[in-house]
């Protein structure tokens, strides 16, 4: 494994981040102990060194949206234009290359049921050399989280950290309804989710005291969500894979939060389809997986199978104005 490029104060700088990506230059270093330059300086190498961004994402389901992972299969030397193609489509998140490149696995958000049925049942079932079709929508979503990750080789300490983190959305009751300018604060703020007041006062045409208002209150009802990107492999992470388990319906929800609980877990769902629950899971090495997959996975209560599916390349990632 070649030496990191990471330092500690990097490895605290995304910690931070992953705390509150919309956390000023000057909060982060009066926690750090550093100048506001320090931080600065550091915030922009690292968007060189690791591709370093902070996006700000809707999450569907708070506005009464399905999400949905879609599995492709492709024929031989297909797979990366059809992954090219997918990434092209604004509803799509994540396009990945995956099973010795012979499958494309993306997550698309579709705006309304008439966007679904289009997707799913004409404009992927026409697509040329596509030999297969797995949609599974997303029931509920266990978020795994970096900072198990990052805790383990960093070193803010829990004052810290209660200095930096933003309070979690509560549930909600009701789809929360959207007007012209929360799309257009949401939309600027998935290019950068770590644009200026300024700039969001540009595009809206609101005060500053409005601003805010309104990012506390996609913020505080869930609506936006600040996700921080960066290679792994610098951090030693060089192996992703998906993870595809069937659980007896009475362990789902215990696997899914037990799992969620694990460093090696970006992300988990309960999914509609013969394999019920998908796992997102950066690893060291193909021994790490093998021992996240034998004992981690091993110990959740009612799984009766397991599909690994390695990653082999992402083709698209939150926001392509980054790439």
């Amino acid at each position: 494994m070649p030496p990191s490029p990471l330092d500690s104060l990097d490895l605290k700088l995304l910690q931070a981040l992953e705390l509150d990506g919309r956390a000023s230059f000057s909060r982060i270093a009066q926690v750090l102990g550093v100048s506001d330059q320090t931080v600065a300086r550091r915030f922009r190498r690292l968007r060189t060194t690791v591709n370093l961004r902070v996006t700000g994402m809707t999450d569907d389901s708070r506005l009464g949206r399905d999400g949905w992972i879609v599995r492709l299969g492709c024929s031989r030397n297909t797979a990366s234009r059809l992954a090219g193609t997918i990434a092209g489509r604004p509803d799509t998140h994540y396009v990945d290359l995956a099973a010795g490149g012979t499958e494309v696995v993306c997550a698309i958000s579709p705006r309304s049921s008439r966007e679904r049925d289009d997707l799913l049942l004409e404009r992927l079932q026409r697509i040329p050399h596509v030999t297969s079709v797995g949609a599974h929508c997303i029931l509920r979503s266990y978020y795994g989280n970096s900072l198990r990750w990052l805790r383990k080789i960093s070193a803010l300490g829990p004052e810290e950290e209660a200095a930096l983190r933003t309070p979690a959305p509560g549930p909600s009751a009701a789809p929360v309804v959207l007007d012209t300018t929360d799309q257009v604060v949401l939309e600027t703020l998935h290019r950068d989710g770590r644009a200026p007041l300024t700039e969001l006062q540009s595009v809206t045409g609101l005060s500053e005291t409005a601003v805010k208002k309104r990012l506390g209150r996609l913020r505080g009802t869930g609506v936006l969500h600040l996700a921080v990107e960066y290679d792994h492999e610098p951090l030693g992470q060089g192996i992703e894979a998906l993870i595809w388990l069937t659980v007896a319906p009475h362990a789902l929800a215990e696997a899914g939060a037990g799992v969620a609980g694990h460093s090696a877990v970006r992300f988990a769902a309960a999914v509609t389809g013969r394999t019920n629950l998908v796992i997102s899971a950066l690893c060291r090495s193909t021994e790490e997986l093998y021992a996240f997959l034998s004992e981690g996975i091993g110990a959740l209560p009612g799984v009766h199978t397991a599909e690994t599916v390695l990653t082999l390349r992402r083709v698209k990632t939150l926001t392509a104005e980054h790439r």
